[in-house]
């Protein structure tokens, strides 16, 4: 497990400390900054009285990133001048061993450390702001995830990627920061662009081998702000240099400068395809890509519009994915869901922001002919999903927040769903967690008392209820207790609903799945968010609470008959 430690100030005055027990060939990430720009910034590493290294660096407006390895193993001080030298993120890992244990985290500042969220269960970053699933997929025998990272504070900036693997997609181990935003970019804290959203595959012919592709973005570079790279791995630890394979959005479409987030995937033809996101003048657009090249290395091609969405007006699709859900990609019977969201996009019967589709229909590796749409999340808190098929079949994750609710004003920890399968049922397009979640059940609770109408403390908030109805959409209200907002769900004759509000009088959207039956509810809760898969996953909705206390109880009511069964399970990872 990843461990934390903030600094001892050991010695007096401006000179601080870190020290820890290292193996031999230890490699040592760092950001620094100077404090001035005359007086370079200085970690030094130091072994019983030995000088082990040192980083330097210049730059006075952003932390640079350093790199260093203790080839002795030993008790290790780091020493720093608070009077030249801030320092951002300091961790240790050793190459050979990171993908079974992971870093070890030696410093994180006030500005960029994770909260603390104990008993929680969900994927969070070790240090500084999170936000869109990047890459998620299997690669070896490890479940890799990931994601926009900015490591310098709790806040959007300069995009890197961040990087973690599980065994069971619930259990993370965090990985050195894995793609750094171009020199010219981290060099200033200004968010003018980075490393954004992308995919990754497996690297032709090397077994433990990663390609990704992502976009660059580089505000008010002419003539394209946003153009697609590719670099790979073959450690799972590191990217190797970055190689331009889109430089430029394809003609004559009036497309606006929106051009992002390139996932690929193997088509039904055998071809590697591409999506990417864009707009127009009329809406959202999701191009289609493809290369003969085995290696997805270069040879790509515009086919054409994938799909369109100028419903809400010029909205962008962004985080754009497509996974066949109901059989081989190669079988042309198969159903391919193809899933965006939709930036900016306002639903104006319940006021909800950026909406995320799901559209399901036949794909033939050039066009795609839809037979049904829904939307992926009726809380639309569950954005920039990404999905892979894996063993089982596919599997997504996405970013538990929605970017109406960020202020560049205020800090804004964010955590990543739980992971969902995606299949059909019965018609529709179904999102139920995991199977792995039943492994997050500790005990049993509660089998009576709510089901009774009493109030039910919950103890630290992370627990999951499982109520079961006598018939499809009988009602019921289940009323919790949270100390920072009001919080509850109801099922009635107009559908299923996320009851949220906070008590500064700020108007906010309806949360509700319009007519929504089902017969079977989960609802996880955990310190920051509530997630609720009716039937299965049929009607999925997932909201972000503000701050981190857990609910504290929670109380049903139904009409006599209308509830059969309600249990509460403790939860922990």
């Amino acid at each position: 497990m990843t461990s934390h430690a903030n600094p001892s100030s050991l010695l007096d005055g401006s000179l601080k400390t870190l020290s820890a027990a290292l193996p031999a060939g230890t490699t040592i990430h760092a950001w620094l900054k100077a404090i001035d720009a005359g007086t370079p910034a200085e970690l030094r590493a130091d072994q019983e009285g030995r000088d082990a290294g040192r980083l330097m660096a210049r730059n006075s407006e952003e932390f640079e990133f350093q790199s260093l390895v203790i080839e002795s193993g030993g008790e290790t001080t780091l020493t720093y001048d608070a009077t030249t030298t801030t320092l951002s993120v300091v961790y240790a890992f050793s190459e050979k061993e990171v993908l079974e244990t992971g870093i070890r985290i030696l410093f994180t500042g006030e500005a960029n450390a994770a909260p603390a969220v104990p008993g929680s269960y969900h994927f969070r970053p070790p240090f500084g702001w999170m936000n869109d699933p990047n890459g998620f997929g299997r690669f070896g025998d490890k479940v890799h995830l990931f994601y926009q990272h900015y490591p310098h504070s709790l806040r959007w900036n300069t995009m890197h990627w961040g990087h973690a693997i599980s065994d069971d997609y619930l259990r993370w181990r965090h990985l050195p920061v894995f793609l750094l935003p171009a020199a010219e970019l981290s060099a200033s804290a200004d968010g003018r662009g980075g490393a954004f959203s992308g995919s990754a595959i497996p690297l032709a012919g090397e077994e433990e081998g990663i390609r990704v592709f992502f976009t660059e973005q580089v505000k008010d570079r002419a003539p394209e702000e946003q153009i697609q790279l590719t670099a790979v791995t073959r450690d799972q630890i590191s990217a190797g240099p970055a190689e331009v394979l889109l430089p430029e959005r394809p003609a004559g479409l009036d497309l606006t400068l929106d051009f992002r987030d390139p996932y690929a995937i193997r088509g039904p033809d055998g071809r590697w395809k591409m999506l990417i996101g864009s707009r127009d003048h009329a809406g959202g657009v999701i191009l289609l890509y493809e290369t003969v090249d085995p290696a997805a290395a270069g040879g790509w091609t515009f086919v054409g519009i994938l799909h369109r969405e100028d419903r809400f007006g010029m909205t962008a699709a962004e985080c754009p994915c497509i996974v066949p859900v109901d059989g081989p990609a190669d079988d042309p019977q198969t159903r391919w869901a193809l899933i965006f969201g939709l930036l900016t996009s306002r639903d104006p019967a319940t006021g909800r922001r950026n909406i995320t589709i799901a559209t399901v229909g036949r794909f033939d590796g050039r066009s795609f002919t839809r037979e049904f749409e829904q939307e992926l999340d009726f809380g639309t808190d569950a954005y920039a999903f990404q999905a892979f098929v894996d063993q089982s079949g596919p599997v997504g994750i996405a970013w538990l927040a929605n970017w109406t609710e960020i202020s560049k004003k205020a800090d804004f920890p964010t955590a990543m769903t739980l992971p969902r399968r995606v299949l059909i049922t019965d018609g529709a397009l179904s999102t139920p967690p995991v199977d792995a979640v039943d492994s997050l059940r500790k005990h049993l609770i509660d089998e009576a008392r709510l089901w009774s109408g009493e109030t039910v403390a919950l103890g630290n908030g992370a627990v999951e209820i499982v109520i079961d109805l006598a018939a499809p959409g009988a009602a019921f209200d289940l009323e919790f207790d949270h100390p920072e907002v009001e919080l509850g769900l109801r099922l009635d004759q107009k559908g299923l609903s996320i009851l949220y509000d906070v008590p500064d009088g700020k108007w906010l959207p309806r949360y509700i799945a319009t007519g929504a039956r089902p017969s079977t509810l989960r609802i996880f809760l955990d310190k920051g968010s509530i997630e609720v898969f009716a039937d299965n996953g049929r009607w999925t909705g997932t909201k972000r609470l503000s701050g981190f206390a857990g609910v504290r109880s929670a109380r049903l009511a139904a009409p006599d008959g209308n509830v059969t069964a309600a249990l509460i399970w403790q939860l922990e990872l």
